[in-house]
Parts: structure tokens; sequence; C-alpha cells
């Protein structure tokens, strides 16, 4: 780094470390991950725990045998046996959480996924037939004069988990780096708008084109205080995350036996905030660059925030799995290799390609932002 870009370097982190709201976008923001992750863990946990009492409620449209109703008694399902028009109003008009309809020895459970209460009902159907299966095929072995210790020992098995992450571990941990990687975007677009169309505004842009400065040399050092302060802010964000998922497994039971947090995860957080820092801020001083006002730099660089979210929630909604094409596409990459390393299944070709494919954006944009710089049309406002 030369003397020049280390001039503007400082030139921009003074004006940053002055600036309120930039000190706000970049220190305040993060505190919003914990209060999101410790607010998930309660919803989660909310609904493990929910009363049974709420999604209980299963009609039958057909006559229950008795040892039906004593399996029914002992799954605490609160049964009605009406005709299969009666249960479907009762369904419709929210009386019932599930219904079973008879066809000779064919079952269908009735329910709607789309519903939590219908979808726990759908649950408690399904142990209520597996149960009842059980207690059939005991009966056939007998009247068949069939040891039913005999048949039953044909087959044995246990469970045995090899998982370090259960289900809402994995969403937890997942979630919290891309609220990280947003709070990352949205840090990072105040500094690069003033930076950029915030000096043409005020018109100290011309001002400073006037000192012996190469535009190299006020790009590099305008990116490179964006992208320190959006370090700042990941890292920031990463450390209040730590402490936030240490106090949501001592606190909930539906962490217990996972692991959260390890050497290897905390280690990759911190290189790809790096590399996702990097990129973002120079995506953001070059969207910013184009604009003229600082209110039209704000509205070009809304977007951003939400690219910088959503491919990677989708990409873990949907379980995409990692392939060397996704690892060179930008936002998606960053999620999904991350997602990888939480399920131990790091691919060091997926993350060479990952840091390739950035390098290479972050070239592209500064030499386009360079370009940009030596136009008139686009440095002036006027």
């Amino acid at each position: 780094m030369n003397n020049k870009t280390l001039l503007i370097l400082k030139k921009e982190l003074r004006e940053l470390f002055r600036d309120k709201k930039s000190l706000a976008m970049m220190l305040i923001i993060p505190i919003f991950i914990p209060l999101i992750i410790i607010g998930m863990s309660a919803l989660f946990q909310s609904q493990t725990e929910a009363d049974v009492n709420t999604y209980n409620k299963i009609g039958f449209n057909y006559e229950l045998t008795p040892a039906e109703i004593e399996i029914l008694d002992t799954l605490e399902i609160d049964y009605t046996v009406a005709s299969t028009e009666e249960l479907e109003n009762s369904f419709n008009n929210k009386e019932l959480n599930s219904y079973i309809t008879k066809e000779n020895t064919n079952y269908i459970i009735n329910y709607d996924e789309a519903n939590i209460e219908s979808s726990g009902a759908a649950s408690m159907a399904q142990s209520y037939l597996e149960s009842y299966k059980s207690v059939l095929e005991a009966n056939y072995l007998t009247e068949n004069n069939v040891d039913v210790n005999t048949f039953n020992n044909l087959l044995t098995y246990e469970q045995k988990s090899i998982e370090q992450q259960n289900f809402y571990s994995n969403y937890i941990v997942n979630y919290a780096f891309l609220f990280i990687l947003m709070a990352i975007t949205v840090s990072a677009t105040y500094p690069a708008t003033d930076a950029t169309a915030g000096e043409k505004e005020r018109g100290t842009l011309e001002t400073l084109l006037t000192f012996p400065i190469k535009s190299k040399d006020i790009i590099v050092g305008k990116l490179l205080s964006v992208t320190l302060s959006s370090i700042i802010t990941g890292l920031l964000s990463l450390i209040l995350a730590i402490i936030a998922i240490i106090y949501i497994q001592n606190t909930f039971d539906i962490y217990n036996g996972a692991n959260l947090l390890n050497t290897q995860i905390i280690i990759s957080s911190i290189v790809i905030i790096i590399a996702f820092s990097i990129m973002i801020s120079g995506l953001c001083i070059a969207i910013a660059s184009m604009s003229k006002t600082f209110k039209e730099a704000q509205s070009a660089l809304t977007p951003l925030t939400f690219i910088a979210f959503f491919p990677g929630m989708i990409a873990f909604m949907l379980n995409i799995s990692n392939n060397w094409l996704l690892s060179i596409i930008p936002f998606i990459n960053f999620s999904i290799i991350f997602t990888d390393i939480t399920n131990g299944n790091l691919n060091i070709l997926h993350l060479i390609l990952m840091f390739a494919s950035t390098i290479i954006i972050i070239v592209i944009v500064i030499y386009y932002i360079i370009k940009q710089y030596k136009s008139e049309k686009v440095l002036f406002t006027n």
C-alpha cells in the first residue's frame, strides 16, 4: 500500500468514525443478531412444548374396536366418530385437527399440511395406526399358533445418533450466519454511499481530485475503509452470535447434546466474513458511484441487502447440495459452503472456487470503479 492510498484510507476512516450514522450502522445492527437467535430459539422451544390438547382432536368415519379405543386413550387422542361428511365439516370449521377415513383395510389420514396443529394431529394419527397395526399382527399370529416373541426376534434394531447437529441447532447456526451477512451488507451501504455519492453531493470529491492522487489510489483507499468497517461489523456480529449461541445451548432443552459451535466453524466464519466484506464493499461502492445524490445511492443499494440474504436462505431451506458451479455463484456460495462446514462436509475444492470467484469479482469491480472515476459525466453532479 503506497502513501497516497494510506492517506485516503486515513481520511475515509476519520470521516467514518466521526459520522454517528455510520457508527450506528456498524455497531448497533449486530446487537439485533443475538436477539433474533434467542427469539427464534424460544419459538422453537415453545413449539416442542405445545400442549397436546391443542392438536389431538381426530375424527373417524367408522366404529372403533375396544383395542383401538385403548390405544387412543393411551396416546391421549380426543376422538370423534361420525360420517365422512360430518368430519369434513368439523375439520373445515377447525373443530377437528385431522380425521381418518377407512375403505376396507385402507386408512387415509386427512390433514392440512400448512397448519402446525393439523400436522401434529397427523403424526399422532400415524402413531395410532402403527400401534393398531401391531395389535392386529399380534392377534393374527396368535390365531395361527405362531409364537409372537419368536416372530419379533427375527429382526431387532436400535437407533444410534451419529449426528452432531439436530434440526434446531443446524437451523439456528445457519440462520445466525445469514443474518451476519445481512448485517455486513447493511453496514457497508452507508459508508460506501457517503464516500461516493455523498462526496459528489457535497462537492468535496471535486476538491479531492485536484490533488496529485491517482484514481486507483482514491478507489483502493475508499474500498479499504468500507471493507474495514464491514469486517468490524461482521466480527462484532460473530462475537455476539457466539455469546447468544452459548446462552441458548445452556438455556433451551431443544439443543441438548448438540454441538452448535466448534473451532472449525468459528475460523471458517471469520474467513468467509472477510471475503464477503471485501466483495460487498466493492459492489456497494460500484453501485453508489453511479448515483449523483446520497438518496439516489441509498435507493440503488437497497435491493443488495435482499440479494445478500435470500439466495442463501432459499438454498438452506431447500437443502440444496453444493457443487463446483454453486461454489462460484456470488452470495449463494458463502452460505452454502458454511452449511457444508457446519455439517462436517467441507470440500477444499469448493472453498478454493469460492475464493477464486470472489477475487475475480473484486478485480472486476475495482477496474469498473476506476473507469467510473475517470469519467466526468459520472463524477460530477452538474
